[in-house]
């Protein structure tokens, strides 16, 4: 490594997280969460702009490694965040009513975007033609759960039954998509690929039966009025970070072991010394991903989109606003929720945020996607996650409280990821 590298290093950490934090500050003061500004400052410092010429000369080829492997660190470390958040007590909340929505808000969009992947693959196609249509399905189903739960704690949604629906809902959906991409990245993982993924049913019961028990002394143990000592927390994010190599050594993505270790983190008992974990990691988190929004916004290129990419993107964002509201609205009126609630239940599961762009990111890697198509997906994802504060004031103006004792979870915290 050059000095010349490290110069162009420093000073490119320096300007994403001043740009993040700028342009997440401004999204704030419009009424959004502070992941859309980062992603937009994300697109104007790739390609799109200028001929590429900001992405040629501030993010030299000898720089982009070393900033992808600090994004890598980043998004695994989020989504042990994630899974952590979900143990907590969101799917511990699930009732037949919220699993009813969920197989709604995922069911229809994905099956309107197995239409979506046909339609598409008249040019976007490579390689694995059903692959490619089921990935689709399933990047168009998906909801971002950090960035809903910043978005219900905003709007005062936390403690009311649309609020605490959506947030189980959204976890459900999520851990649903991780394990169907890590089944559709196992299929294109070339020769040995589908046995590959077998490898996670032993390696889930090893960290459930095996390394729970194991957290567990080592959260609730030691000293209670030291909630987190340093051996502790290096313990945990050690243990994170080794999990997500494992999944990577299988043929699957890094962050489905760092979800996975997130999500057999105990809580029970011990839920201090979880928060502080969860705050902690979020301090790190909040200087990493600002890098993981550029590096992926050095591959969007929209400079070349023309007539045919433009009615592509329409139908990329009509399939996935309408699948998305049509499905959860349909599924929460059978499970007896009033209409306005209903809709605003759909607002809020349209949000897509990183979630997304981790998903998309896996589909670049591996070949599915390609530059074009990547492009438009992700400003898909950009205007998804944008609607949702404008649609729910509008439609959800006057929350109201509904009762349904029997089924509906109880009230969660918001999640306090820096996403």
């Amino acid at each position: 490594m050059t000095s010349h590298t490290i110069q162009m290093l420093f000073v490119d950490l320096a300007l994403i997280l001043l740009l993040a934090r700028g342009f997440g500050v401004l999204a704030v003061r419009l009424g959004q969460p502070p992941v859309v500004g980062e992603i937009f400052a994300g697109i104007l410092l790739g390609p799109t702009l200028f001929n590429g010429w900001i992405a040629e000369n501030l993010f030299p080829t000898a720089v982009r490694p070393l900033l992808s492997g600090m994004a890598d660190v980043g998004v695994a470390l989020f989504m042990f965040v994630v899974g952590l958040e979900l143990e907590r007590g969101v799917l511990r909340g699930m009732g037949r009513k919220t699993a009813g929505v969920a197989v709604g808000a995922t069911l229809l969009p994905f099956v309107l975007g197995l239409g979506l992947g046909w339609y598409l693959l008249r040019g976007n196609g490579n390689g694995d033609a059903i692959a490619f249509i089921i990935f689709i399905g399933l990047s168009v189903s998906v909801t971002a759960f950090p960035v809903l739960a910043r978005i219900i704690a905003d709007r005062g949604l936390a403690r009311t039954t649309v609020g605490t629906f959506a947030l189980a809902t959204a976890a459900v959906v999520d851990v649903v998509a991780w394990v169907a991409l890590a089944a559709v990245q196992a299929s294109v993982g070339g020769e040995g690929g589908h046995w590959r993924v077998l490898l996670l049913l032993p390696y889930v019961a090893v960290m459930f039966l095996v390394v729970r028990p194991l957290l567990r002394r080592l959260v609730t143990g030691g000293d209670s009025d030291n909630p987190v000592s340093v051996p502790r927390l290096v313990a945990v994010l050690s243990g994170a970070l080794l999990s997500a190599a494992a999944t990577e050594a299988m043929g699957m993505h890094f962050i489905f072991g760092a979800f996975l270790f997130g999500l057999v983190m105990p809580t029970g008992g011990a839920e201090e010394r979880s928060e502080a974990i969860q705050r902690q990691t979020g301090q790190l988190t909040a200087l990493l991903l600002p890098v993981y929004f550029v590096v992926a916004g050095l591959n969007v290129d929209l400079g070349g989109v023309g007539l045919d990419g433009l009615l592509d993107f329409g139908m990329i964002l009509l399939v996935a606003v309408a699948g998305k509201l049509g499905g959860t609205y349909l599924a929460a009126r059978l499970q007896g929720l009033p209409p306005r609630a209903s809709l605003a239940l759909g607002t809020l599961l349209n949000t897509r945020g990183l979630t997304e762009l981790i998903i998309l990111g896996v589909g670049l890697r591996i070949g599915l996607l390609d530059g074009s198509l990547y492009s438009l997906m992700v400003v898909m994802a950009l205007v998804t996650t944008a609607m949702t504060g404008p649609m729910l004031a509008w439609i959800y103006r006057r929350p109201v409280e509904i009762a349904m004792p029997a089924e509906a979870p109880g009230p969660v915290p918001a999640a306090r990821s820096s996403a």
